[in-house]
């Protein structure tokens, strides 16, 4: 059986998406960050950690995260204010999600609970 260890965030800064994110999802540095890698985990209680890698590309990376809300207008704002931004995105009809990207880019999707 597995299980998921950790999601690996490729980015071109490592230490500014580590202020983004561990304000973000209210996590911490787990141990001896550099700057081409970094594991964040939740401050308290269980959680998948989240590890940053220093990528040397551009490409559109191929991953997002899913963060779930009980207030989503709240949360996109709150985002917004740590650095995020919003992206053009054409949402369906009936769209439960709000598309940012991080300060380095990656999308990431604000899901009403």
């Amino acid at each position: 059986m597995l299980k998921i260890g950790s999601v690996v965030w490729g980015v071109r800064d490592v230490p500014q998406a580590t202020e983004f994110w561990t304000r973000a999802l209210d996590y911490r540095v787990r141990k001896n960050p550099d700057e081409t890698w970094a594991i964040l985990v939740p401050r308290e209680g269980p959680g998948v950690p989240l590890a940053l890698n220093l990528v040397g590309s551009d490409k559109p990376k191929r991953h997002h995260l899913d963060l779930y809300a009980g207030d989503q207008a709240a949360e996109v704002e709150r985002l917004l204010g740590l650095g995020a931004t919003r992206v053009d995105w054409r949402y369906p009809e009936g769209a439960d999600s709000v598309v940012l990207a991080d300060p380095d880019g990656n999308r990431f999707c604000v899901v009403q609970e």
